[in-house]
């Protein structure tokens, strides 16, 4: 259950920083969302975020014993990872850097609070 708990947690977490976060860009700087249909562009959003929200939990999971004093270097393993994601991203077709730039940003906050959720919903 407290698994189930921190997924969720996580996931809310992940998926509605970066909302406000490309909402302030929005008012901002004009970047608008990509697609014709926000719907369809968030579903999608919403499937990938869950997809990170069960690895981030479920590493933690598996490693909290090992991991547990050393979260914010866990943290800061998975900010390089996304933060990379999003520089290929804007390498290639169809991505802003403003959009990675955003990107970054919304993971410079979520990922600690996200961290920060986990140490308080399992504990190591």
């Amino acid at each position: 259950m407290q698994a189930a708990l921190a997924v969720l947690a996580v996931f809310l977490t992940l998926f509605l920083v970066p909302i406000l976060v490309y909402g302030a860009m929005s008012q901002l700087t004009g970047l608008q969302p990509p697609g014709d249909d926000p719907v369809v562009f968030l579903s999608g959003v919403a499937v990938s975020k869950l997809g990170t929200a069960v690895a981030f939990v479920g590493i933690w999971l598996l490693a909290r014993d090992s991991l547990g004093p050393q979260l914010w270097a866990y943290v800061a393993l998975w900010w390089v990872v996304c933060a990379f994601g999003e520089v290929g991203q804007a390498i290639g077709p169809g991505y802003s850097w403003s959009e990675a730039l955003g990107g970054i940003l919304s993971e410079t906050i979520y990922l600690p609070l996200s961290g920060l959720l986990l140490r308080w919903i399992l504990p190591a």
